[in-house]
């Protein structure tokens, strides 16, 4: 990669033997940030149902944050609410949060909900076409029905933003409440094995696969 000119320190192409210092340099491999800095630390959470997604809480409930080693200080990419589940970046990194968090960088999250009735084809499509929300327009990039028991069905619903409480506000505007909420993918990070309140560290390969969008 290096011969063929794919690598860059700083701006500039890399050359074969070359040093740099992991604390200082930009490190880029085909115009993607190579994440080398050994302060920086990336963590995939379950967060589980009553855990706020928030450094601290004034009302003294637990939070993400206690979840994860507590050095070095780490923050919650984009948040999840109390009532709802699932997979969260947790990073020191802001280069990366702000890249996962912004809608324009295309990282996109994926839900799965529990919801009151069985969306048809009409309430689906109004998903994806538009839901005139309090605070403005909103819309889910897809969104499919996977089964339905009991008056109840789920709906995998794929984001492209994050505003607050908006899968479920989305849902509830096209008749169909929101029972359970759990977020399955972040871009293409996945991971079936975690359980509720565990977390283990992104590999280089999923940093910069976030990093690509």
């Amino acid at each position: 990669m290096i011969r063929e000119g794919r690598v860059t320190v700083d701006g500039r192409p890399a050359h074969l033997g070359q040093k740099v210092d992991p604390a200082l340099a930009k490190v880029e491999v085909d115009g993607v940030p190579l994440p080398i800095r050994p302060d920086l630390v990336y963590y995939l959470l379950y967060k589980p149902l009553g855990v706020v997604s928030t450094a601290s809480d004034p009302q003294g409930r637990p939070t993400v944050v206690g979840l994860v080693p507590p050095k070095p200080r780490v923050y919650p990419v984009g948040r999840l609410d109390a009532d709802s589940e699932g997979l969260l970046i947790l990073t020191n990194d802001g280069d990366l949060a702000a890249r996962v968090a912004h809608p324009r960088h295309g990282v996109a999250k994926t839900y799965l909900a529990r919801v009151a009735g069985s969306p048809g084809r009409a309430a689906l499509r109004s998903l994806t076409t538009g839901v005139q929300l309090e605070d403005g327009p909103a819309r889910a990039l897809g969104a499919r029905r996977l089964g339905e028991q009991g008056g109840e069905a789920l709906v995998e619903v794929v984001m492209g933003e994050g505003r607050k409480r908006e899968v479920r506000r989305l849902l509830e505007a096209v008749g169909h409440p929101v029972r359970a909420l759990v977020r399955t993918a972040i871009g293409p990070i996945q991971d079936r094995t975690l359980a509720p309140g565990t977390w283990r560290h992104l590999t280089l390969e999923e940093i910069r696969a976030l990093y690509m969008g």
